[in-house]
């Protein structure tokens, strides 16, 4: 099916489910002469998991990448590259108990109606946060490839629960300090206390959400198709294929709301011989195109919907009201996670709009 890729020059297309063999992607249209080895896409995936494990689900995947084509000689040949790993803690006996009673939050409940009971529903089957890991090695090619053209893309956590970022980070400060704490927020202050609200949350049997800004830099003027390939629409679309995504913006996006046009409007200046905005409202694109400046944009996580707390649900068999206890490993706050998940979906889409505008060729030079 067409909806399970993203993307015309880059194309991204992911396959396998929660619980079932394994998880995979295809990238097609990557450059020849990429370099390219899975220690490239295993230092990527390594990021999903922080090493606080009381934070996350007990599910213990090694995820250990394996390509098996479009690259030779420790190249990418220009023919589609697959990707996976195996799934290997699996549990999925433990959803059968559940697969009448729809967990509140989940797709469970739709999935079941559009395909007709022949979903896979264990752990949420296809509509599971473990498809992300496909995201996460799309997104380390696409890495890769930018930065060969000075396009970085890094993601970060600025709030968890009610617990926000307490000051603003400079670059080198993002850069060295994000992946050194387990909520994967640069500041070591607030980390601590977004850890804390996780294992509160735990501890009570319910979990917490968070945002997630991700900030892009040095990329070129005037990518984007307008007007229905617009650069951030594109951006937005992708990161709205991310589970437990439920809010988009850029810059100052819904604040932008409140202002003013002189407030709001990013005025032009000269540093350097560059030309620059003084500040950044706009979020580095402007009618769909990149404006130059930095790109930043957030994403609204929502609270893990699996928590241990009883919930009301329905009883399909029986079309009845009930009860549901969710048993099994759940993450009390996906943030973390989705962190690495974010940055790959940004850098899926650059890549392919720089293909798409001519400031990546088909086939790389050799150094």
């Amino acid at each position: 099916m067409e909806s399970n890729s993203i993307g015309k020059e880059f194309v991204v297309t992911c396959f396998g489910e929660s619980h079932g063999k394994c998880v995979g992607v295809i990238v097609d249209g990557c450059p020849a002469g990429l370099p390219l080895s899975e220690q490239d896409i295993q230092k990527e995936l390594d990021k999903r998991i922080p090493p606080q494990t009381e934070i996350v689900s007990a599910r213990r995947e090694k995820d250990v990448v394996e390509i098996l084509s479009g690259a030779f000689n420790g190249f990418a040949t220009g023919a589609p590259i697959c990707t996976l790993v195996w799934n290997k803690d699996i549990i999925p006996d433990e959803y059968d108990l559940m697969k009448d009673t729809p967990r509140p939050g989940h797709a469970d409940y739709p999935a079941r109606i559009k395909y007709r009971s022949f979903n896979d529903y264990r752990g949420g089957g296809r509509f599971s946060g473990r498809i992300t890991v496909a995201f996460v090695m799309a997104g380390s090619i696409a890495k890769k490839l930018l930065s060969l053209f000075g396009v970085e893309v890094l993601a970060y956590a600025i709030q968890i629960g009610n617990v926000k970022i307490r000051k603003s980070l400079a670059i080198e400060e993002i850069r060295r300090s994000t992946y050194k704490t387990s909520v994967r927020c640069p500041d070591m202050e607030s980390a601590k206390e977004m850890e804390e609200a996780i294992l509160k949350a735990k501890r009570e049997g319910d979990s917490v959400g968070g945002i997630v800004e991700c900030t892009a830099l040095n990329v070129p003027v005037g990518i984007g198709e307008p007007l229905f390939d617009s650069l951030d629409a594109d951006i937005a679309k992708m990161l709205f294929n991310v589970p437990a995504v439920k809010g988009v913006e850029f810059g100052a996006g819904f604040e932008a709301a409140r202002l003013r046009g002189s407030e709001n409007n990013d005025s032009y200046a000269m540093r350097d011989g560059k030309i620059v905005t003084l500040t950044n409202n706009a979020g580095g694109v402007l009618g769909g195109l990149s404006s130059g400046m930095p790109i930043v944009v957030r994403t609204a996580i929502k609270p893990t919907p699996s928590i241990s707390k009883e919930q009301k649900t329905v009883d399909l068999s029986k079309m009845e009201e009930t009860t549901i206890k969710i048993k099994g490993r759940h993450d009390p706050c996906v943030v973390p996670k989705a962190v690495p998940v974010i940055e790959s979906a940004v850098a899926i889409v650059l890549a392919d709009h720089m293909l798409r505008a001519g400031f990546i060729p088909k086939v790389l030079r050799r150094a």
